[in-house]
Formats: C-alpha cells, structure tokens, sequence
C-alpha cells in the first residue's frame, strides 16, 4: 500500500504538498491565484485550515472542471504540510509515490530543476526512512536529473498516453515516453489508461526493455478496464479504491492480486488461467466502448 504526493518547491526552498499548481484564494470579492512555488512557505501554510487553531487562516478555494470556484473542502480537512512532516508523522510502512509536480506551461532552465530536485531529495534521504518510494513526473527532463542524482528509488515517467497534446513531442505518445525512458535509463512508465488501451503493442516494447508499465484514469475504477489491462501485461494500476477493485477483479477470474509499492495501486501479478473465448470476446470488444467513456 503506498499513497501519491504532489511536491512542489516553495520559493524559499521547502518540498511542500498539493494537488495543484496554483493556491486560488479570495480578498474582498476578488479572486487571486498564486502559483505555489512563487510562495514562501509561510504563505503557503497560511492558507486553508491552520494547525494553531488561534490563527487566522486565508480562504482555500478550488477552481471546479465547470469552472466554479468553490471553498475547498473534503471529508476530513487538515492542515496544508511540508514532504517532511508527512514522512514524520505517517506511518513509515506506508509507501509514496513522490510526484514532482512543474507547471506545463514554463520551460524550466535546468539549473532551476537542479535546485528543487535537490530540495526534494534532500528531505527523501533525511526523513524517508525505509518505507518504499518512487519519484514520477510529466516533466521529462526533471525525470532525467532526478536519475543522473541518486539511484536509491525507481524513477518513473508520467504520460497522458497521447489523450493530450504538448509543444514537448517526448509527452505527446506511449511510445514516445517509453523512448524517453530507454535514453534517460528509467525504470518504468505511468500512463493514462487509455493511451494503453490505444496502444497494446507498447506493453511489449516496454517489457523488451525491462520496464514497468503502470496505468492512471477513471477508468481504472471501472473492474472490466482492469482486469483487461491484467490480460495486457500491464504491472499494476493506480486507482482510488484500491480494496474494491482488488475484490472485484479477483471475482473475474480468480489472479492473485497484491498491492503494490507503486501508489495507491492495485499490483497486477499473472499467473496462467483458462477463459472461454466468449469471455475474451467480451473483453476485447469492451475496449473502443471503455475508451470512448466521458472523463
């Protein structure tokens, strides 16, 4: 079992975690986004629910895919916290993917990357423990550097799979992020479901070159996806209910399914099984239908 941290860098240096790239906040009616590695920790942390209840705290607010802006809320909200407190306070049996999260839309010159990278792994290798971790990005020369500067933890490329289009043609395919990982001496690719479900044959290409194929997406929370990526070869699968999916795709057909130190993920290891052919026939056709799903 292992959970995903989103890392960004503060201004001033310090690994912190959040989903986006942006703090969205509100003073009198006015919205204002603050990108959060132009934030020095102190501003960061005053946002949202603070951990000394007598401060006062700044309005967290998240932009919804409607575009709604709405007060930022979950079933149990905390504190926003640095990679270090959450290596000191969660339990170390549990694993992370450290995600190092860089905006799309900047070309990063490669003495910046240097810099937040070495934060980011000056807080790993002083606090991390033994508990399992990996680093995986979009950025694909953060993926790089972060190789080049230690080779304790796997370190794994992050791809839309082609389900999206950027100026940097080495995030644009499957096979392009495989490519990248065979130059760069990479340990394995994390891509949106879909782009494999697209692009079966890239599965083999990965394996040929000893690399893990992970997978992302709604569609990973849906049981037939699963266990037809299972069928496919890919290693393990990133989802959000890692028990339920476990149990369900089990009940297709009986695998053994572990969980895996790859994230929140269900680890997909093959054994030989029989299934009719009408069961593979099912599968199979089930694919243009899964991928054509609204996500």
């Amino acid at each position: 079992m292992a959970t995903i941290g989103r890392i960004h860098v503060t201004k001033d240096g310090c690994p912190v975690i959040f989903h986006d790239d942006f703090i969205l906040t509100q003073k009198t009616e006015v919205l204002y986004e603050r990108r959060v590695t132009d934030l020095l920790l102190d501003e960061f942390l005053s946002y949202g629910v603070q951990k000394e209840p007598h401060k006062v705290s700044k309005p967290l607010l998240r932009r919804m895919e409607d575009g709604r802006v709405l007060a930022w809320s979950t079933e149990e909200d905390d504190y926003l916290c640095t990679l270090q407190e959450v290596f000191e306070h969660v339990s170390p049996h549990l694993g992370f993917n450290i995600e190092l999260k860089f905006d799309d839309n900047i070309i990063y010159p490669g003495v910046n990357l240097n810099r937040a990278l070495q934060a980011v792994l000056q807080v790993v290798f002083q606090y991390a423990g033994n508990r399992p971790l990996f680093f995986s990005t979009f950025q694909p020369d953060a993926a790089r550097i972060t190789r080049e500067l230690q080779s304790v933890y796997p370190v794994l490329f992050l791809t839309e799979g082609g389900t999206a289009k950027h100026d940097d043609r080495r995030r644009n395919s499957l096979d392009n992020a495989i490519q990248v990982c065979q130059e760069y001496d990479l340990h394995g690719v994390v891509s949106e479901v879909r782009g494999v479900l697209k692009n079966p044959s890239a599965i083999l290409k990965a394996q040929e070159s000893n690399l893990a194929i992970l997978t992302y997406g709604q569609l990973n929370n849906v049981r037939e996806a699963v266990y037809i990526q299972y069928l496919m070869g890919v290693n393990g699968v990133i989802v959000d209910l890692v028990e339920e999916i476990s149990n369900a795709v089990a009940d297709l057909s009986k695998p053994d399914l572990g969980q895996s130190t790859f994230s929140n993920s269900v680890d997909i290891c093959r054994k030989h099984e029989s299934f009719s052919q009408q069961q593979l026939g099912f599968l199979l056709r089930l694919i243009p239908e899964l991928i054509q799903q609204p996500h």
